[in-house]
Formats: structure tokens, sequence, C-alpha cells
């Protein structure tokens, strides 16, 4: 065990593969939200699916042109953490780095990596087997091309808009586009289900593409099941046999209940979540052995 690994126990936080808690005042992920970030669950020491966490924080990182660090370092950092705190969520920042005032880049950036680790949710367990109720949010996503499908560190959408409603029984908030169309929750991505096939919106003009969001493509593809890309409006939800979410942390949420009307937990949310579990213990097992 190296230094860092003796002093990792201590501590819940890696920046720059050092165990600390500070960052510089000047680093753009702090003054602009000049990042990208992933967030991913451990369980029993291991990190489920990192190399897809990890393929998609490099994706995102070309997309906005900031220099990405060797997946080996973020692996060892994930593994360091993960041992020691073996049961928990993960956080994954990268950010362009230190700069001087003004919205220029630095060049060269020379960017700033952030891990750390939190205690599980505290979820009660019928949010699984019953289902979550979800309302719409007044705030509304910005349209941006180029921004679309990038889990980048400016949540200022998802801030306000989560902060339309106290706990209570609503678990999550729906958010249209700016021309009215649903694009995801504040966390999460949404599918539906009708006549057993698939349907999520479009993330081309803005949203976040999860990467559980990618698994339930696979697991369609495996199922037998047709899975559509398109706009959809607030009525379709209504008219939907099955509605579920997904984010890396939850795994799949079934939709009890959106503004008074309910909805079974039926077989092809059962389905796709069990498909889930099973791919994502076999990836997690087979990357960290």
């Amino acid at each position: 065990m190296d230094e860092i690994e003796r002093r990792v126990v201590s501590g819940t936080i890696l920046v720059n593969g050092e165990p600390t808690s500070c960052v510089s005042a000047l680093d753009r992920g702090f003054q602009y939200g000049d990042g990208v970030f992933t967030t991913l669950p451990v369980c029993r020491g291991r990190p489920a699916v990192l190399p897809r966490h990890l393929a998609r924080l490099e994706r995102d990182c070309q997309r906005l042109a900031i220099p990405f660090p060797t997946r080996d370092a973020l692996a060892r950092e994930s593994r360091l953490l993960s041992e020691a705190y073996p049961d928990g969520v993960l956080k994954i920042q990268i950010t362009r780095g230190v700069g001087g005032r003004g919205y220029r880049p630095p060049e060269p950036a020379l960017p700033t990596r952030v891990l750390s680790m939190h205690p599980p949710p505290d979820y009660p367990p019928e949010l699984w087997t019953e289902g979550v109720e979800v309302r719409f949010c007044r705030f509304r996503l910005g349209i941006n091309p180029g921004l679309a499908g990038v889990k980048h560190s400016n949540r200022l959408e998802q801030i306000l808009a989560r902060a339309e409603w106290s706990l209570g029984d609503i678990r999550e908030g729906l958010m249209l586009d700016t021309d009215g169309h649903v694009t995801e929750g504040t966390m999460t991505n949404l599918f539906l289900e009708k006549s057993g096939a698939l349907i999520t919106p479009k993330l081309d003009l803005c949203g976040v593409a999860g990467v559980m969001r990618a698994l339930v493509f696979e697991a369609a593809g495996e199922l037998g099941l047709a899975v559509e890309e398109t706009r959809v409006l607030p009525d379709q939800l209504y008219a939907a046999d099955e509605l579920f979410l997904t984010n890396s942390v939850v795994g799949v949420w079934p939709v009890r209940r959106i503004e008074g009307q309910t909805f079974p937990v039926g077989p092809v949310t059962r389905e796709v979540s069990r498909w889930l579990a099973v791919r994502i213990q076999e990836e997690s097992a087979a990357a960290w052995g």
C-alpha cells in the first residue's frame, strides 16, 4: 500500500489523485461550471459499470474540448475510493482546470479531476416495487443542440426545477423543453411503454443522455422490444401503458402516478429492470475482478 492508498482511508475525496477537499477558487468548474461529471453506485467495493461511465465522460470532454485524464488514472482512483468505502455513491468530476478571469479557455488547459464518495441514498424499497409519483415542472429546459446529451456541470435548470416542490410523496419532476416537449426528469431519463414498444424522448436539442438510458436500449434489443426516440408531448404520457425512469444510482423506478393519474408496475418495466440488474452485475464483476 503506497502513501496515497494509506491516506485515502481517512478521506472521501481525491483531487488530482491527492486526498483533499480543496479545489482552487480559480478553477473554471467553480467559476463557470466548465466541466462534466458522472455519478454511479458502488456496491461491495465495485463501482457499477465503471467503463461505461468513463467512456461517457471521455465523449463529453471531447464535445467540450476539455483534455481528458487517462482512463487508467480514473479507474485507479475509483478503485482506491471504492475499496476504502465499499458501499455508496461515487461522483467523478472533470473541469477545464484553473484559469484567469474571463470566458476564454486557458491555453493549455490543465484539467482538474475530482472523485468523491457519498453515502448511499436512503430510499424506501417500495419505490422500486410499487413505483414513484412524479409531477410536471414549470421550469423548462432551454434548447441548445451543441450541449444536448452532455452531462455538463451547468445544472441550474435542474436545480430550479427541483426547487419547485418539497419531498412529500413526489419523488421526481418531469421537465419540458421550451417548445413543450417532455425531455427528461430532473435527475432521470424517461421511458414510456405502449403496446409492447418503448418510447423515449429524443435528446438532440437538450437533456442528458444517461448511461442507464443507453443500457435500456441494449435491453430492448435483447428482449425483442422495439424502442423509438421521438418528440413526446405531455398527453402521450397519460396514454402510456407503463412508464419508468432510469438513472445509474436508482436503476429503474416505475412511475405509478402523474398529476393524479395512476399507472401499473407492468411486465415490461419488470422485465427491463431484471435484465439491467443482471447485466450490471456481470459487467461490474468482469471489470473489477
